[in-house]
């Protein structure tokens, strides 16, 4: 992929770790099936100080790749004035286009709750004083993160629900707050009933599309380690749930994502 593409019928891949063995080893080959399969950008994530400043590096050498950095909630005791100040600095960065992974995490609860709160705060507060988006990663934890996050809609930019998990009243009501809802390839699985009917409800103006690669391959895939290549499956599943065509969600969805994270073609 020697440069973006912004064709209505590309796809962009708004939550992949580019910088995990999975992939690394292999971008080439990986941007390759990403052009044969009509994914045109991706952004790669930060989740603590080292991969951050990978995403910064991978974003400065390929024109389609753009970064977040920031501190997922599983290290949320790592999150110390240095490293704050670590990540304002890597914000000011061009092609960093957001703040994150950060969030709640109460299925693995990795992290004392009240550390991953306090570390979610001060990650909204650098978010707003750097006047970026926030992507949050936030698992069983909806009630305390809408609790947290309240306060800080007026001044936050508009910001994504990475791997939205919450059923539809959850998603309307992050929706009033003016978030997007970014969706996986988890769509595609049998079981995966509430997260299809929130993609049936949601206005296809407020979604997104991602992997999370390597994880959350979809089918029929699965089982497989993922790559930004396999949003495509996701992008149709929600096609097919919707009722309209690929192009209409590639279209809808990549221009979300140019809204959110600001880039230019």
């Amino acid at each position: 992929m020697d440069q973006v593409r912004p064709s209505s019928a590309w796809l962009v891949d708004t939550h992949a770790h580019l910088d995990f063995p999975e992939l690394a080893t292999d971008l080439d080959g990986v941007f390759a099936r990403c052009r044969a399969a009509q994914v045109a950008v991706i952004v790669t994530i930060g989740i603590d100080a080292e991969t951050s400043r990978t995403a910064v590096e991978l974003s400065g050498r390929y024109p389609h790749v753009y970064a977040t950095v920031g501190l997922h909630p599983h290290g949320a005791r790592r999150l110390s004035d240095d490293a704050l100040h670590h990540f304002a600095d890597l914000a000011t960065q061009p092609k960093v286009v957001a703040i994150g992974e950060m969030g709640l995490d109460y299925y693995r609860d990795r992290q004392p709750r009240e550390r991953q709160r306090a570390c979610l705060e001060q990650q909204l507060e650098l978010a707003v004083q750097c006047q970026k988006p926030g992507v949050f990663h936030i698992r069983e934890a909806h009630e305390d993160f809408l609790c947290i996050v309240r306060p800080y809609a007026g001044r936050l930019r508009p910001s994504v629900l990475h791997c939205f998990s919450g059923d539809w009243k959850i998603a309307v009501r992050c929706l009033d707050l003016g978030f997007y809802l970014s969706i996986p390839g988890t769509v595609t699985y049998k079981n995966a009933q509430e997260q299809q009917r929130v993609v049936r409800l949601a206005p296809l103006d407020r979604l997104l599309v991602e992997t999370d690669a390597p994880y959350l391959t979809p089918i029929p895939f699965r089982g497989k380690p993922n790559e930004p290549a396999y949003v495509r499956y996701t992008a149709e599943k929600i096609a097919e749930l919707r009722r309209c065509s690929f192009e209409e969600v590639a279209e809808a969805t990549s221009g979300n994502a140019q809204k959110v994270f600001g880039w230019t073609f």
